[in-house]
């Protein structure tokens, strides 16, 4: 479903540039020429091709942020924040995560603490989306509590041997690399470290495939390691310092969920006033009912106090400040408006809205997500108590 865009406050705030703004109009052509057809179909299949993670390499996406000697574009946060708010054309949350991961989730925790040698050989082939990354953090046990990380990997000589499971990995089931977290000390959160694992890797199994409520179109998997050996040259960073790197990576995760809740709600919006200005009942159009017009004017309010709730946040984490309580209430504030705005959305559409051929149908189910996924709305409730002394 396409629609004319509003007049909307990205292309107005001050730190957008023209570079910005082609990049956004570049993901969106994309996004609705090469994703948004067969959103529903993929949606089905429980998987997108995976040159989709090619022809988003092709276009730079996953090195927007990182340093062309290593493939990347050298531009800033902004420049990310346009990609992902155009990725809402997709109509699909499935891609769109599972590009998320390799662009946000990987390619810059890579890029930041990888040796020369390990940018070379996974990072590079990674910006080109020739390589699909994963991250492996969560397991059975160990959800929101990184520190309860058992996976375990022992030093052998020069190697390390890895055992253990990983739960809910997104890219799990055809990932190329893991950065694993993987536990090499004490119990707790000073023993954590983060590893290089191919996937290739003997004694690796891709459990199962795991069927989920939303987000269907990537996969999402459990993952057994069983006496795998890698070489101590694939650890990221310093040898049990891995719980600070992860703390550290959730600021950019959560940053990103929040920039795709505000991209996912305009969407909904956009299409919820576009079939409301077609669809008559009892001889009027939808949004001219006073019932609509009054929510659809509350939603626009909230939805615009979110975007510069996020863009306080990023413009923090661009300019390197501290941004743990800005990142979280941005966070926080924008996934569980998601749910009131595109529950309302959805309603406008009535019965079509409750089938699969509609895109709001999708971008409703799959926004359920958001108060979950990179930390639940619960924990981001207890950091934000904490940051601020309660």
């Amino acid at each position: 479903m396409k629609a004319e865009s509003p007049k909307q406050a990205p292309a107005l705030f001050p730190y957008f540039t023209d570079e910005h703004e082609k990049i956004r109009q570049k993901v969106r052509q994309f996004c609705e020429e090469g994703i948004a057809p067969f959103a529903e179909e993929w949606d089905l299949a429980g998987h997108f091709p995976r040159e989709i993670f090619k022809k988003a390499g092709d276009l730079g996406l996953f090195g927007l942020r990182i340093d062309p000697r290593w493939g990347g574009s050298g531009l800033d946060w902004w420049a990310s924040a346009a990609y992902m708010e155009a990725m809402a054309y997709s109509d699909s949350g499935g891609v769109n995560m599972g590009l998320y991961v390799q662009s946000e989730l990987t390619i810059p925790v890579l890029a930041q603490l990888g040796t020369d040698e390990q940018r070379e050989e996974f990072l590079r082939p990674a910006i080109r989306g020739e390589i699909i990354a994963s991250l492996g953090i969560t397991e059975p046990e160990a959800g929101s509590d990184v520190a309860a990380i058992q996976t375990r990997a022992r030093i052998q000589g020069k190697d390390l041997v890895i055992s253990g499971r990983k739960l809910f990995i997104t890219n799990g089931t055809r990932a190329d690399l893991i950065l694993l977290a993987v536990r090499t000390g004490e119990e707790g959160h000073k023993g954590i470290s983060f590893v290089l694992f191919p996937t290739k890797t003997k004694g690796f199994k891709v459990v199962q495939k795991l069927s989920k409520v939303g987000m269907m179109a990537s996969d999402t998997a459990e993952l057994a390691f069983e006496e795998c050996r890698i070489p101590q040259r694939f650890v990221l960073g310093e040898i049990d310092k891995g719980f600070y790197y992860i703390m550290e990576n959730f600021q950019g995760e959560r940053l990103a969920g929040a920039i795709a809740s505000i991209a996912s709600m305009e969407r909904a919006m956009e299409c919820a006033l576009e079939y409301a200005g077609k669809r008559s009942a009892f001889g009027s159009p939808l949004r001219r009912f006073q019932v609509w017009r009054h929510r659809f004017a509350e939603h626009h309010t909230r939805i615009e106090a979110g975007r510069w709730l996020v863009y306080r946040a990023l413009d923090l984490l661009n300019r390197r400040q501290p941004a743990v309580q800005e990142v979280t209430m941005a966070k926080l504030y924008t996934t569980e408006l998601s749910q009131e705005v595109l529950y309302d959305c959805m309603q406008v559409f009535g019965g079509l809205g409750y089938l699969t051929q509609c895109p709001i149908g999708r971008l409703w189910r799959d926004v359920r997500l958001k108060t979950i996924g990179g930390g639940s709305s619960e924990i981001m409730k207890e950091i934000l108590a904490k940051e601020r002394g309660i």
